[in-house]
């Protein structure tokens, strides 16, 4: 395998390079690649000011939703109402993502994926995953900055050691914010991977969002996220 990590610039060069390519190649006088670098800048302002704005409006519209998915919770089982695990973020940092707790407590929480018929899933649980409710409180990670709403999935940090060791250029997706849905996700590439085919799938499509990012891109899996919760995806459990 031609594994790296994210010390070698050179690397991130060329992917910072690749995005600012496609930015529909709109220059203006003067050196192509400061303009480039310019417009790419510009762009990355107004995806923050989305996140922030849209994350707000979420919080504030569906406030009433946590109250009631909180209750839910406290009467379904004993434990925190908040689930929160250590999750690999953009240039290979640690930070906490937020989760409504969908299983009992339990040893193997950070480190063993929700398998089909897991028993370690309350009641409450399996419909707070098979709707996507209990990613809501990842919009806090978006307004602390560690998240965006758009971007590959973050994985536990056991997991990323794992497949930094076993798929090519799986850091290369960690060379910006992790988001709450993705690429990888709206094709299909969600939820628990089963050996290695998969994760390189789900790579090879977070890849292809880095190379041709765009906030009209967000908006379009934004959309398409949306469609998914409301029909259900089958490898959400």
């Amino acid at each position: 395998m031609n594994n790296f990590n994210l010390s070698d610039e050179s690397i991130i060069e060329h992917y910072e390079t690749e995005l600012s390519g496609n930015l529909n190649g709109q220059f203006v006088l003067g050196d192509p690649l400061e303009a480039a670098n310019r417009e790419y800048l510009f762009q990355q302002q107004l995806k923050r000011v989305f996140d922030v704005l849209f994350s707000l409006t979420v919080l504030v519209a569906f406030s009433w939703v946590y109250v009631i998915i909180a209750i839910l919770i406290r009467a379904d089982s004993k434990g925190k109402v908040i689930f929160k695990q250590k999750r690999t973020g953009k240039d290979d940092q640690a930070f906490w993502c937020y989760k409504f707790r969908t299983m009992v407590v339990n040893d193997h929480a950070h480190t063993n994926h929700a398998q089909k018929n897991d028993a370690r899933i309350t009641g409450i649980g399996r419909f707070l995953r098979k709707s996507s409710l209990d990613e809501l409180p990842q919009f806090f990670n978006v307004l602390n900055g560690t998240m965006s709403v758009v971007g590959p999935r973050p994985h536990m940090l056991k997991h990323t050691e794992e497949y930094r060791q076993t798929i090519d250029n799986f850091m290369v997706r960690h060379s910006i914010k992790p988001g709450i849905t993705g690429w990888a996700q709206v094709k299909g590439f969600r939820g628990n991977t089963t050996g290695n085919e998969m994760m390189e799938n789900r790579v090879k499509h977070d890849i292809w969002y880095l190379e041709n990012w765009s906030n009209k891109l967000d908006l379009k899996i934004i959309i398409l996220t949306a469609r998914q919760v409301f029909k259900g995806h089958e490898n959400a459990f």
